[in-house]
């Protein structure tokens, strides 16, 4: 009995769009890349429900004639490439032929276009791969591809789907990748009837400030290089505006957003010395490159690309970059900003410079038993400080539930060592602090938590328009927490009141990185929202490494550990306390 068939096309369709349509945003890059390829100046994307309603791309390229309409929803056609050669001089976004069969598979296709020569165009409508009508239409020049009900034939599929805050916010991270680079084309996004964007072709620059804001202007530094192997062009952050995550750094090749680590690596390089810990640059760099010398067909998204001299490259990159910033920073500060001790008027002609004097106590005898002054300041030796004799004696070493009598050592300003009974106490200060805070931020009826500090100076913070209406959701938990902000504008927030640990300079970053927080995958295992904002504002008001603390504040920090109901782990599961036995101090 045989038991190898071939599959239907609408199952092998289904198949391959598992691998190029895993959520919206995947259907948003294939269509803005398709409309791009066709030659168009101005796209306007429209989506409804994040893409799960309605996904639009209008454009006014080419256009399609009657028969490539019906023919570019089969499987690898496409106009691109011809022969295997062509999969070596590829200057096109799109080339396998593979994402409008894909997204006729999952959704519910209305595909309008026209030539520019005709007069009608032709509206072909898919359910499921199946071509359910062909017929002519008036439609304006080049072509609009509406995707409807995206997963509704793969129930199981939509049902993986985020809430609609977080795929519009995947939506609007692919839209940033396309129209970064192309900052030559106009681009529209508009969800929900709502203009979210509206993008003027221009400079990159000019893109760069159109889809993040004014300011930014004076945040980059330009880079540029050109040699045989590749072409350079692109902005790099300056120093002081690095960020604490991630998030602002692009890299394009020919055209393309990919993720290179590699390359990644090289701008961070450039760098050395001049960033904080745990600090990254902001980039948006675009490399042109001799296509028969990169491999983009080893990924079906095609952000993952090989390169033939990728050593070669490395190097090319990471000294522009430094060039760059070498040459606006070092040589500004030395043409404008020359120091005034340096600018040393010419002594009078005839002019004897005095011989240098030198004063002294000569009554200053160190081998006295009782000098008479000396120039050694020493602090007091606290009363409550406890030697190691003290510490040895000590019978009782049971911490809290009252606050702890025995003398805290803080070790590298990072943890704090207690005496128990069991041994001795190792803490990591932040981790226990994210503990403590994460649960007096839970118990709504904390009126210690509710307690705002009045900001002296208002503070605005900037979003996204898609991180911006995920800010909006979280407002109502945020003014429980000691937040008073309200909203200026589509995507500017004016904050007026804090909570007291939270720092004014470090308000962007805070917020920056809750909503990174609140939109990974790992804070999606919370049943609820104001969990996960519980951790990640927990997180961000904790006290760092590195922070010196007095004798009375690690004692209320340890008795306030221990008062915790899980007071060995922080909210992710990660290790607070250490024990370490006598017997292990023995060896």
């Amino acid at each position: 009995m045989d038991l190898i068939n071939i599959l239907p096309d609408s199952v092998a369709n289904q198949i391959a769009a598992g691998e190029v349509v895993d959520r919206p945003a995947s259907a948003v890059k294939e269509l803005l890349e398709n409309a791009m390829d066709a030659g168009a100046t101005q796209i306007d994307l429209v989506v409804k429900d994040a893409g799960r309603t309605l996904i639009q791309v209008i454009d006014n390229g080419c256009g399609m004639s009657d028969s490539d309409a019906r023919l570019c929803f089969e499987r690898h056609a496409t106009s691109k490439i011809h022969q295997s050669n062509d999969l070596f001089a590829i200057r096109t976004m799109g080339f396998r032929g593979e994402a409008l069969a894909s997204i006729a598979a999952i959704s519910q296709v209305e595909l309008r276009t026209r030539l520019h020569d005709n007069e009608l165009g032709t509206q072909v409508i898919i359910e499921g791969s199946q071509i359910v009508s062909q017929q002519p239409t008036a439609c304006p020049p080049g072509t609009s591809m509406a995707m409807k009900n995206l997963f509704y034939n793969v129930p199981a599929r939509r049902n993986f789907l985020k809430k609609d805050s977080v795929e519009l916010s995947h939506i609007e991270e692919v839209f940033r990748r396309v129209t970064l680079i192309h900052y030559d084309l106009g681009f529209t996004l508009t969800s929900n009837g709502k203009l979210l964007y509206d993008l003027k072709a221009g400079s990159m620059l000019q893109r760069i400030s159109q889809l993040y804001s004014n300011t930014y202007k004076e945040r980059f530094y330009s880079v540029e290089e050109e040699t045989d192997l590749l072409k350079i062009k692109g902005f790099v952050g300056k120093p002081e505006y690095a960020r604490k995550t991630r998030g602002e750094q692009y890299l394009f090749v020919n055209g393309r957003f990919i993720k290179h680590p590699a390359l990644s690596a090289a701008v961070e390089r450039a760098y050395e010395g001049m960033l904080g810990d745990h600090c990254y640059p902001s980039y948006f760099i675009g490399l042109q490159v001799d296509p028969s010398r990169i491999d983009i067909n080893i990924h079906p998204t095609k952000t993952e690309v090989k390169f033939v001299d990728e050593h070669a490259m490395f190097a090319i990159l990471r000294s522009a970059v430094k060039k760059a910033l070498g040459q606006f920073t070092l040589a500004t500060e030395l043409e404008f900003n020359t120091p005034a001790e340096f600018n040393i008027p010419p002594a009078p002609k005839g002019y004897v410079p005095p011989m240098p004097q030198i004063s002294y106590n000569p009554n200053y005898n160190p081998f006295s038993s009782t000098p008479s002054q000396t120039h050694l300041h020493l602090e007091k030796v606290p009363k409550d400080f406890k030697t190691l004799n003290d510490l040895k004696n000590t019978k009782d070493l049971t911490p809290p539930p009252s606050l702890p009598k025995s003398t805290c050592l803080q070790v590298q300003n990072h943890y704090i060592v207690t005496p128990l009974t069991s041994g001795l106490a190792v803490i990591d200060q932040q981790r226990a602090h994210e503990r403590i805070l994460f649960d007096q931020l839970k118990q709504s009826n904390n009126q210690a938590i509710k307690q705002s500090q009045t900001l002296l100076f208002p503070v605005n913070c900037q979003f996204s328009a898609a991180d911006a209406d995920m800010f909006n959701e979280l407002l109502p938990d945020l003014k429980d927490y000691g937040f008073a902000i309200d909203a200026m504008g589509q995507c500017t927030f004016v904050v007026t009141a804090t909570p007291p640990d939270i720092k004014e300079s470090e308000l962007q970053e805070c917020f920056d990185r809750m909503l990174a927080d609140y939109k990974s995958s790992t804070l999606q295992k919370f049943n609820n929202r104001s969990q996960s904002l519980c951790t990640s504002l927990a997180r961000q008001m904790a006290i760092k490494p590195g922070k010196t603390l007095s004798q009375e504040e690690m004692q209320q920090l340890v008795a306030d550990l221990f008062a915790c109901p899980q007071a060995d782990t922080t909210p992710n599961g990660k290790k607070i306390i250490t024990i370490v036995k006598p017997e292990e101090l023995l060896k």
